[in-house]
């Protein structure tokens, strides 16, 4: 029989025990697996991102470097249908998986895949980075975010019904000079917007050309099937991989995809804009030779003006008229401006009724006209920034992946990319009904028909008053592929 000290000594030894014990549940707690703590798409705090990069070379090499950099980050897989493109990534990150083809990286590593960044040609993003978000997996997706309008509604309504974390990838959305421009707005410094202008140098690749003459040889590191997924069968040719695939509408969206979601951001941010209810459309021609104009309908023009029009906001008097400009069209220099003064290559004016301002591209260098009025400017900064501004824009993601789903606000999610992409594509959609146009006129492809009037309705997401564009606003897949939507 114990003695009463005996009896609680074994009680103090019984507790500390259990004590002990506690404390080592509680620590081995904090390392159970994701999926056993949370299901799919949740990590522990001290777990690291698992990115899979598919998209392994240029802009794609990029951005697997920067959301790695942006912390808390392994790069576990890589995946793109040319070696070459993908030999640097490789290099850099020697432990990571290599695929060619991202059906099979899902299939076979989606248990070890947190995050997925979408670095490939226009085409291809949608069905990659749906893929993705039905496994659960968190998504960074180049701009613009899809190729077409249909792609773009589904994916913005995918991230809600998987509840994933989503970025695109127009960096300026996280930089000040975006920031800057809604407290001068919201400020009363331009008074109320009716007019804004965004123009653009690009197309600084081939545009409004005809498809190559005879075929070439596919290069041995590119499998050129998976290069075009989801687009029509045709013979390689040269020059269009890496980076001329931008001029054909087969793949690309031309300067409006490539630099819209980096000029329109800012009246989208700045104004609350949502998709446009009237587009007006003219693009430039090409001839053929003095007398005749070429008409090549599989690629885009070599310049457009655009006119779209946007429903009253909560921060707009009236409906606002957005111009986009492009191949080197450029709008009438603000009189504010002085003589030696730059108007740039690339920028977005907002018209208000008090004033005017000016940015470029990605939102950067924002200043209020005359330019004498930054000097003396005194507005509070009311709006919290992003650390590293465009940098931080990839570091935003990686953070908010790990946090989870609604932890973390972003500066391009989905919810605010997809309805920033239609438009874009919108305005695509009048430029490409000219061609249509052209190719009804009589036949007679010389017919100008460089101009027309559209009428979209955004819940039914169609053209109310020339249908036979409709069909461009969900492509047919090639056999073999579809959005899995």
């Amino acid at each position: 029989m114990m003695t009463e000290d005996q009896s609680k000594s074994q009680q103090g030894s019984s507790r500390r025990s259990f004590i002990k014990t506690s404390a080592l549940a509680a620590a081995g707690f904090m390392i159970v697996p994701r999926h056993v703590l949370g299901g799919k798409g949740f990590l522990a705090p001290s777990d690291r991102l698992q990115l899979a990069g598919v998209g392994a070379g240029g802009k794609g090499e990029s951005d697997i470097a920067l959301i790695y950099k942006g912390g808390k980050t392994d790069v576990a897989f890589l995946c793109d249908v040319d070696d070459r493109r993908a030999a640097t990534s490789r290099k850099n990150f020697p432990r990571a998986k290599y695929y060619k083809d991202y059906r099979e990286m899902l299939d076979k590593e989606h248990k070890n895949i947190d995050a997925v960044s979408v670095s490939t040609p226009d085409h291809t993003h949608a069905q990659i980075a749906m893929a993705a978000m039905q496994l659960g997996k968190h998504v960074y997706v180049q701009k613009p975010l899809t190729h077409d309008i249909y792609e773009a509604r589904k994916l913005t309504e995918a991230a809600q019904r998987y509840k994933v974390v989503t970025q695109m990838g127009n960096q300026g959305a996280s930089g000040d000079g975006v920031r800057r421009l809604r407290e001068w707005y919201d400020a009363g410094k331009i008074g109320k917007v009716h007019t804004v202008y965004c123009w653009t140098d690009r197309p600084v690749w081939p545009q409004g050309i005809a498809w190559p003459s005879g075929k070439a040889q596919v290069p041995k590191e590119l499998d050129w099937d998976l290069w075009l997924g989801s687009a029509p069968y045709k013979d390689y040719v040269d020059k269009l991989v890496p980076f001329n695939w931008r001029g054909w509408w087969d793949y690309g969206t031309g300067a409006l995809g490539d630099m819209g979601c980096h000029l329109v951001e800012p009246p989208f941010r700045v104004l609350n804009l949502d998709t446009p209810y009237e587009v007006e459309c003219s693009v430039g021609s090409v001839y053929v030779d003095e007398f005749r104009r070429g008409y090549f309908p599989e690629s885009c023009p070599p310049s457009s003006h655009v006119t779209m029009r946007f429903k009253k906001t909560n921060k707009t008097k009236g409906d606002v008229e957005l111009h986009w400009m492009d191949g080197g069209i450029k709008p009438e220099r603000p009189e504010e401006l002085g003589p030696n003064e730059s108007f740039g290559d690339n920028g977005v004016l907002f018209i208000g009724t008090k004033g005017k301002m000016l940015c470029e591209t990605y939102g950067m260098n924002p200043r209020l006209l005359p330019l004498s009025r930054n000097a003396e400017d005194k507005t509070k900064v009311t709006i919290a920034r992003v650390p590293g501004q465009e940098d931080g824009h990839y570091a935003q993601f990686a953070e908010a992946s790990i946090l989870g789903y609604g932890k973390m606000e972003l500066s391009s999610p989905f919810e605010i990319a997809g309805p920033l992409t239609e438009t874009l594509l919108i305005a695509n959609l009048a430029i490409r009904g000219v061609d249509v146009q052209r190719r009804n006129a009589n036949g007679d492809v010389s017919y100008p028909g460089r101009d027309m009037k559209m009428l979209w309705d955004k819940v039914a997401m169609k053209v109310t008053n020339f249908d036979e564009v409709n069909q461009y606003v969900k492509r047919e897949y090639r056999q073999g592929w579809s959005l899995g939507a």
